[in-house]
């Protein structure tokens, strides 16, 4: 599922309006380390939150930029400096959230 269709995205961005960020986009900015300790937490929990850190060289904007172009993860919003990040779960036991998206 490459495209969400607008019901798809406002679910998603419900589900996350209460989530903290649990990760950080710091000075050095995004490495292939990084990314791949990105698509672990999305494997266990498909939706989560990260935090451009204002000292960052980088605007929350590239950062979604690099994130669309380079990796099948999926942007769901952009608000400042916080991005809201969605990836199906290649572990079918960690699909919860892609399963009530099938509904919209």
């Amino acid at each position: 599922m490459n495209l969400l269709s607008g019901k798809q995205k406002k679910f998603l961005k419900t589900k996350a309006h209460n989530m903290r960020p649990i990760f950080q986009v710091g000075k050095e900015g995004v490495s292939d380390k990084w990314v791949e300790q990105i698509k672990n937490a999305l494997d266990r929990r498909e939706l989560i939150k990260i935090n451009v850190l204002q000292g960052s060289d980088f605007e929350a904007s590239e950062v979604s930029d690099y994130l669309t172009e380079n990796t099948d993860i999926i942007v769901v919003q952009v608000i400042g400096h916080v991005l809201v990040l969605y990836r199906q779960s290649s572990k079918v036991e960690n699909r919860e959230i892609s399963a009530e998206l099938q509904n919209f």
